[in-house]
């Protein structure tokens, strides 16, 4: 991966000769703390931004890897030479298809649903859910998103906004269980402009959601991928001309 767009450089491996514990040396990046950085991001600041981490993930994806804990603390942004890097590998995994894989990856506020309901044959669309909240968190200024206590309130966080409708016929779909459904209610699809406000409105434009809503999917097959995410038209300004 090393090398890679967007992807945290790794430099050398070094072995202490007294403890013989390895280290890692990376390059370095002078990045600013998230929950400083983000409330000044402008809306152009967040496009730019959005746009490299697709591709770096686009870059893993294309390699057949995914990260599987992105994340705004593996996002280093170092916003005076405006760079960003990809960081934190260590969850990361080869994508096999019809491969189980643990659902004990990722940080909480950031799962996908697919987690929470330990569907093992999950792929790189997790990384774009995770992403997505990301998105979420710093359109509406409102970090993180998707605040739940533990795994299943975090569920039930992320069913009051995006339905339990839609919750269970992708439940039904993949013939999927869970014996705690009832803890979830019945919730109607909150629309995302119930979420903008005089703060956040100059972030939260009609583009803007309209990406966020194809991130956002309960079925991994219809989020959008890091290609078609970089495609979309909230890009259009930040996009190389071909």
């Amino acid at each position: 991966m090393t090398g890679g767009t967007n992807i945290i450089s790794l430099y050398d491996i070094v072995l202490d000769p007294l403890t013989h514990t390895p280290a890692l040396i990376f390059e370095h990046v002078n990045n600013l703390d998230f929950k400083i950085l983000y409330p000044t991001l402008t809306p152009a600041d967040i496009r730019y931004y959005i746009y490299q981490l697709l591709l770096a993930l686009d870059f893993a994806h294309a390699n057949g890897i995914m990260h599987r804990d992105v994340k705004p603390h593996n996002v280093m942004i170092d916003h005076q030479k405006r760079t960003l890097r990809l960081i934190d590998w260590g969850l990361a995994e080869f994508y096999h298809q019809d491969m189980e894989y643990n659902v004990r990856v990722a940080s909480r506020y950031f799962k996908g649903p697919e987690l929470l309901v330990e569907m093992q044959d999950y792929d790189y669309s997790l990384d774009l859910w995770s992403l997505g909240c990301m998105f979420a968190g710093i359109i509406f200024k409102k970090e993180p998103f998707f605040r739940g206590s533990d795994n299943r309130d975090q569920l039930l966080k992320i069913v009051r906004v995006c339905g339990t409708e839609q919750f269970d016929a992708w439940m039904d779909k993949y013939g999927l269980y869970i014996s705690w459904r009832n803890i979830l209610g019945n919730h109607p699809v909150r629309t995302w402009g119930n979420f903008v406000n005089s703060e956040n409105a100059h972030l939260s434009t009609p583009d803007a959601l309209d990406l966020l809503g194809k991130l956002l999917k309960y079925d991994p097959v219809d989020r959008v991928t890091a290609k078609e995410a970089m495609a979309h038209p909230y890009f259009d300004s930040v996009r190389p001309k071909e």
